[in-house]
């Protein structure tokens, strides 16, 4: 019956029913062998009493048939020593009365079922000898003390014995590399989603940092053009309508920003055409925008300009991006410098301005510094950030060619 039909039997019977169904299938599992061992004892005694061969006090025969099989409803609290008893009880019966065990189907039965649990149960190397060791020993035993016995007696039984024994231990084998290979799978598996949630951590850490820039740079922008507007709407509508279009150019290239960052998040394959990410070609329209809010910035650039990688370029951008955006808002009125110096090795920005100095303890959180000395990490670059000892506030940041230059 195939497992379409299984369910489809156990949809159509009584509820309930696949439940009991599954106790039934675990009970027979789990309990089969018990069953087994009863009916070696009850064959056992059974062999003894019709058996007209068998030589020795029956009473003390059948006592040893409960000696051989009782064992074996202990073996899983005791999966060594049952079997050992087992053998033992033979050894034990085989020397007082040595004609009782030979004619006894049972007992040789016990005695295989017995081998193939030392072969499954023993673990160290020195177990595995002394169990065959004790199961050798019983079927010399047996052999020796039969008169009708000799050597290919010993050497068939001792085969068959020893093959059970072999089962058992490939059983144990098979489990055991079964077991190792479970583990191991969920191992990987763990150490799969542990680097997929780092990886998620990772990248939702990047997309903050970005969308940090994105919205304190232009809030700022916009924030600044609306001071100045309100103070210039009575006095003069007409220019005061310019920094209020700044605000709304400002707003709608922030829009476009966050959606494309939004896109990503949302992992959209189709859909309109996202705005391309942002790098040091795109310093003039930033510098631009940064006078528009009204804070003069003059920038330079020496050395001769090299193309980077996209992540070297956008993290430049974005050093360069945070640092105009501290001067804007906390630089008071100034001046701001911005240097770009292709070196040799290193790929040099200093962002500086004269204004009032920047204190992350006094003017908020610190977020961008943050965030700045996070990007530098990713390149492997060094940074400094500080108060000017001639006023003002300076940024340095020093990133390697090779991480930050495409190559």
């Amino acid at each position: 019956m195939t497992r379409t039909a299984r369910a489809a039997d156990d949809a159509s019977a009584p509820p309930g029913y696949g439940r009991v169904m599954r106790r039934i299938l675990t009970a027979v599992d789990r309990f089969w062998l018990d069953g087994v061992v009863v009916l070696l004892m009850v064959g056992g005694i059974s062999e003894i009493v019709t058996n007209d061969d068998v030589e020795g006090p029956r009473p003390w025969l059948i006592a040893f048939v409960f000696l051989w099989t009782t064992p074996l409803l202990f073996r899983r609290r005791h999966p060594v020593l049952a079997p050992a008893l087992v053998f033992v009880a033979v050894g034990v019966q085989t020397a007082l009365w040595n004609h009782s065990v030979p004619y006894q189907f049972f007992t040789f039965a016990a005695a295989l079922i017995s081998a193939g649990m030392l072969g499954m149960n023993l673990i160290t190397r020195r177990q595995r000898i002394a169990g065959g060791a004790l199961a050798v020993a019983t079927v010399a035993t047996v052999v020796a003390l039969d008169p009708e016995g000799g050597w290919t007696d010993l050497i068939s039984t001792g085969a068959v014995i020893g093959v059970a024994w072999l089962v058992g231990y490939i059983l144990r084998s098979n489990a055991n590399r079964t077991a190792e290979l479970r583990e191991r799978a969920e191992r990987l598996e763990r150490e799969r989603e542990a680097n997929a949630r780092a990886a998620v951590a990772e990248e939702r850490t990047r997309i903050a940092r970005e969308m940090h820039d994105v919205v304190a740079h232009s809030l700022s922008v916009m924030v600044v053009q609306a001071e100045a507007a309100e103070e210039m709407i009575g006095i003069d509508p007409e220019r005061a309508r310019r920094p209020l279009s700044a605000v709304q150019d400002t707003g709608r290239a922030a829009l476009t920003e966050l959606r494309r960052m939004l896109g990503v998040l949302r992992e959209i394959e189709e859909g309109p055409d996202l705005a391309p990410q942002p790098g040091l070609a795109g310093l003039d329209a930033l510098v631009a925008h940064v006078r528009e809010a009204g804070l003069p910035v003059e920038l330079r650039v020496e050395g001769e300009p090299r193309p980077l990688s996209p992540t070297g370029d956008l993290q430049a951008y974005r050093i360069v991006q945070e640092a105009l955006t501290n001067a804007l808002k906390h630089a008071g009125p100034a001046r701001a410098h911005v240097l770009v110096r292709y070196e040799a090795a290193d790929l040099v920005i200093e962002v500086t301005d004269d204004g009032r100095g920047y204190d992350p303890d006094t003017d908020g959180g610190g977020h961008g510094l943050i965030g700045m000395r996070e990007r530098v990490a990713v390149c492997g670059g060094e940074m400094s950030a500080g108060r000017r000892a001639q006023g003002g506030f300076e940024v340095m940041v020093r990133l390697p060619i090779g991480a930050a230059v495409a190559r």
